[in-house]
């Protein structure tokens, strides 16, 4: 499952408050959120939470992320720990993330390295056309011949190769694009826009995303079986 946590700015404007108070305010939707999910059996969670597009921002929005992540991951830490729950992070190449978030990322990945319980994946300075990119890049690198690529081929040099595709992704505040997130995973995802912003969203409406999941026909691009003699297209 994946999670595009949009919808902290305009929470905020509804209340009169400055942008930033949204992004703070979300920090207690991401414990619920990630509670919610490893509580339900959710094996791979990934959460955008800064793309490389976001760098455009104001500069005082994005230093105030940087330091709200950095406040976030250094408190909860433990904690997932404790849970069992292997972090990463995916992106943090690009070199106006802070030297001490970076470590703090780095040391996150090493604590948890060896837990077996839910993998939560962040994805912080993300851009899924740059990751098919880089991997373009490795191929190349690699020396592997046009003729031996292939998808398995092209996603051994994805960043984190081992993740798998993404079944579910939920995009809160009711916007409906993509963002250019994770492109490669979520080729065959199902899509859900709850209309609830990210701060206000909690266990309850994860737990009501996961129902409509479960009872959508996932085909592939096939044909559905039969049910009760009745063929549908």
């Amino acid at each position: 499952m994946a999670c595009v946590m949009d919808g902290n700015g305009r929470w905020a404007a509804q209340r009169s408050l400055p942008r930033t108070s949204g992004h703070r305010a979300a920090e207690t939707t991401v414990i619920d959120v990630i509670e919610a999910a490893r509580t339900a059996g959710v094996e791979w969670l990934s959460l955008y939470a800064f793309s490389t597009e976001n760098w455009s921002r104001p500069s005082s929005e994005v230093d105030y992320l940087m330091r709200l992540v950095r406040g976030v991951v250094r408190k909860h830490a433990p904690l997932l720990h404790a849970r069992g729950i292997r972090c990463r992070f995916l992106g943090v190449s690009d070199p106006r993330i802070p030297r001490a978030l970076a470590r703090d990322f780095a040391d996150v990945m090493t604590l948890t390295g060896d837990n077996r319980g839910m993998t939560l994946t962040v994805a912080f300075d993300h851009g899924g056309r740059g990751d098919i990119v880089a991997a373009a890049r490795s191929l190349i690198r690699a020396g592997v011949a046009a003729e031996a690529v292939n998808e398995r081929s092209f996603a051994a040099h994805l960043p984190f190769p081992d993740t798998p595709d993404v079944d579910l992704v939920i995009r809160t505040s009711g916007e409906q694009r993509i963002s250019n997130f994770m492109l490669w995973q979520v080729a065959y995802a199902e899509w859900v826009f709850p209309t609830v912003l990210w701060p206000d969203f909690r266990a309850p409406h994860f737990l009501q995303c996961l129902h409509t999941y479960r009872e959508r026909d996932r085909r592939f691009g096939g044909v559905p079986p039969e049910r009760n003699g009745d063929s549908r297209s």
